[in-house]
């Protein structure tokens, strides 16, 4: 049996893509094991094995299994929206030595393949220049704002994979995101330090309350929606492709405007609809088009987004009422 270890198990991607392996893939072929900071029994309900180990204490890894282990998944890392202070060495700690010592675990116990989700903003020198990203465009941070030094530890890290490659031959998947687009009980993150509401948290609930909802800027502005369970698709399909790696964009392909983005969130949650007014904000400032090219991901995984945006939003209605995850998320790391 091929033993998957996802690494940043308890955290909001990582509690969906731990369903989503547990759920989709053969428990025959496969064992699921996930690894996090949180004390918690949630997963005795599927069941599956649960191992609390830090990434950033060494001494940790010696409670993992070292034999049979196919795939790591690397979901951990320290973000800005999450972290109002600037500390360098936190941002070190956890995310390199942190996935220097994943790296670690996956070459001594000789697994096929390593999975990492990157940060889109190793490609921030091309927004608002081009409006389609392809994974094939050369790397082009930003050295200055809040995400910087996170994404510069990130693409280490990415560098770092590549190494074990071509050394020790651990396949390299990296999955570049976006904003990725789930329920989970937090409505506010940390920009510059400061923190704010998250913008469609936001309009959802201006919705659900029958309230008007502002459009700030341009209203053909777009986004390439990515709802987290397209993720889950998308990085499943790449633990049983044979294939030798690569980097992928996340993604839809598909440009959603900020009016159907608005005119979406009424439709799904306001009770309703009719009654609710979208208000032109036109001298407020707009957000920077983009769309993911997902193309390498077709061809080579096989991945076809499955949820466009109303798709999303109803999906998103579901686990909102559900809260499968909150008491998960609420347990202290």
């Amino acid at each position: 049996m091929k033993k998957i270890v996802i690494f940043g198990a308890t955290g909001y991607i990582g509690a969906y893509l731990t369903d989503c392996l547990y759920n989709e893939l053969s428990n025959s072929d496969y064992e699921i094991i996930a690894v996090g900071r949180r004390k918690t029994d949630h997963f005795d309900k599927y069941p599956l094995r649960y191992i609390r180990l830090d990434v950033r204490n060494a001494d940790d890894f010696d409670k993992l299994p070292f034999d049979g282990v196919f795939a790591a998944v690397n979901l951990t890392g320290l973000l800005p929206a999450y972290f109002s202070g600037f500390d360098p060495f936190a941002y070190i700690d956890t995310n390199i030595s942190g996935s220097i010592r994943i790296m670690e675990y996956a070459r001594k116990c000789g697994a096929d393949r390593v999975l990492y989700t990157q940060t889109w903003a190793e490609q921030a020198g091309y927004w608002g220049k081009t409006q389609v990203l392809s994974p094939g465009l050369p790397r082009k941070l930003i050295y200055s704002g809040d995400h910087a030094f996170y994404s510069v530890t990130k693409a280490m890290v990415a560098d770092s994979m590549r190494f074990y490659k071509e050394e020790y031959g651990v396949k390299d998947f990296v999955f570049r995101l976006p904003n990725v687009y789930m329920y989970a009980p937090q409505k506010s993150y940390f920009v510059d330090g400061i923190e704010k509401p998250i913008g469609y948290r936001r309009m959802i609930d201006k919705a659900a309350n029958g309230e008007d909802i502002e459009l700030w800027g341009d209203p053909d502005a777009f986004k390439d929606i990515l709802y987290v369970k397209d993720l889950c698709q998308m990085m499943k399909k790449a633990l049983t492709a044979d294939i030798d790696g690569g980097t992928y964009n996340a993604g839809t392909g598909v440009r959603t405007t900020l009016r159907e983005q608005i005119e979406g969130y009424i439709k799904v949650f306001s009770p309703c609809p009719e009654k609710v007014r979208i208000i032109e904000r036109p001298e407020k400032d707009s957000f920077v088009s983009f769309v993911m090219d997902i193309q390498n991901a077709r061809n080579e995984l096989g991945y076809e987004p499955q949820y466009r945006f109303l798709d999303y939003l109803k999906d998103y209605k579901k686990e909102q009422e559900l809260k499968r995850f909150d008491e998960l998320w609420s347990q202290k790391q």
